[in-house]
Parts: structure tokens; sequence; C-alpha cells
């Protein structure tokens, strides 16, 4: 990834004369974004804008288009992933990129050490209301756990059994935020978000019968929370709200640095 910290690095060693301009060149041509044949434009500027690389869907593109992206992003990051791959797409993938790994209840694929070990502070768990939410609630914890954060989960804990979810309090309160998966009526996140201190990213997934409407009934119960503090993302979008929960605790580092110097001014 071409960091803050990589551009400072180059241009510092152009003008001391480390590096030739022809060099510095060669590394920028692709800087902002990097075509990949004639189907697509990778964007390398984007983790330097909003923290987090590019992100291929899945969805819609060749094995061949896939392997192509996933080559052109790896020379600038050091995890590249794509969402909502499915195992046949994986093994046509895997012949070509023979380090890629799948995770296959999150449908995810990604090129990252075997061995992540999380780079910022801040717990997010993630909770869903049935067994049939997991795999919604394992594409946010997996695109969290690539993106450098710690991740807790506690699964099936919906409110027609709500003491499942009592019995878990100590786990909501450790968390820094909570992302909570739920289709059918979608009550989980009002429920959670009245327990918690922390912010809540409500997930509505289409899991249920006919009335629920492809997880539109869970989505507006989500958006009519009476509870404080819940924030909704689309249905369905475990990835989302992975990014988003992660964008909060960058946030908060951020901010705790900028009141808590290490190395402050001098008067």
């Amino acid at each position: 990834m071409f960091s803050a910290e990589d551009l400072r690095s180059l241009l510092d060693a152009v003008a001391t004369g480390r590096v030739s301009p022809d060099t510095a060149l060669d590394r920028l041509k692709h800087f902002d974004f990097e075509p990949v044949d004639d189907f697509a434009k990778v964007d390398h500027h984007r983790a330097l804008r909003t923290g987090f690389p590019e992100v291929i869907w899945g969805p819609g593109k060749t094995s061949e288009q896939l392997v192509k992206i996933f080559g052109a992003l790896r020379q600038r990051n050091p995890v590249v992933m794509a969402t909502r791959i499915e195992l046949s797409t994986y093994h046509q993938l895997r012949w070509q990129i023979p380090d890629l790994q799948y995770f296959d209840l999150a449908q995810i694929c990604a090129i990252a050490p075997l061995n992540l070990e999380p780079r910022y502070s801040g717990l997010i768990t993630l909770v869903s209301a049935g067994t049939a939410d997991i795999p919604i609630a394992e594409e946010a914890a997996v695109t969290a756990q690539l993106s450098g954060f710690q991740v807790k989960r506690l699964w099936d804990v919906g409110v027609s059994g709500i003491h499942r979810l009592l019995s878990n309090r100590d786990l909501l309160s450790e968390a820094d935020v909570l992302i909570v998966v739920a289709g059918m009526e979608g009550a989980l996140p009002s429920v959670v978000a009245g327990l918690a201190a922390c912010p809540v990213i409500a997930v509505p997934t289409s899991v249920g019968y006919g009335a629920s409407l492809g997880g539109l009934a869970p989505l507006l119960t989500m958006l009519n929370s009476c509870a404080a503090g819940v924030g909704v993302v689309n249905i369905d979008n475990g990835f989302g709200a992975g990014i988003l929960a992660g964008q909060i605790l960058r946030t908060a580092q951020r901010l705790n640095t900028r009141s808590h110097p290490s190395h402050p001014s001098p008067p």
C-alpha cells in the first residue's frame, strides 16, 4: 500500500538524490489508478484517501478478470480481498493464484499473511440473531480481520431466546463497536443497543419468510429503532458493516493520538 508516509519518503529520497526522478516517476505513474487491460481501472489511491485499499466485488467478473485484478492490486497492497466469491470460482482462481485463501462462510477470497495480526486498537464484536445469519456476519468479521482489526463472534442469540443474549452481557460490555446481524423482524440491534455503551451497526439480512420481503422488513425495523446509537447498512451488506466499524475505530485512534501526542511540539 502506498501510504502518505511512503510518498513522503519517496519525495525526500528524490530531494536528497538517493532516488532519481525517473525512478520516482516509474513508481508514481500508476499512483492514482492503473488500467487493467480494457475492463478495469484499479484505484491504488483509495488507501491513501480512506485508509482502506480497494476491494474486489466478485459477482459479474470472469475468473480471468479476477486474476488480473488480483495481480494488479497485490503489487501495492499486503492484503487483497474479493467478496461474494463462490467456491467453484475460488477453485478456478487457485490454479493461477496458489497463495489465495478462501473463507467459505464469508465467501471471501484473500491474499494475506497466514498469521495476520491486528494493526489497530479496539475490539469489534459480531452478533448474529440466528445461525442462518452467520454468512453475512462472517463477511463482516472477515472483512474487519483482513483490514487489521481484532474481532470476536457471538452467534445465534436472537430475541426469540433472549436469555442467550443476556447470558453474554460481558461480551457486549467489552466491545468498542458492535455489529448486529439479523433477519426475520430484525429486532436484535435495538435490544443490543439498549444494553451496550458503544456504537451499534445493524445489518439486516434477507433471511425470513415471505413478509420479510427479502430483508426489507428487518431493514425498516432497524431504521425505526427506539434505541439510540444504531446505524444501519444495506440488506446483506456485511462487508460495508465491517469497513464502517473499522473507520469508527481508526477515527477514534486518530483523535486519541491528536489529544495525547507521543512527541509534543516544543512551545
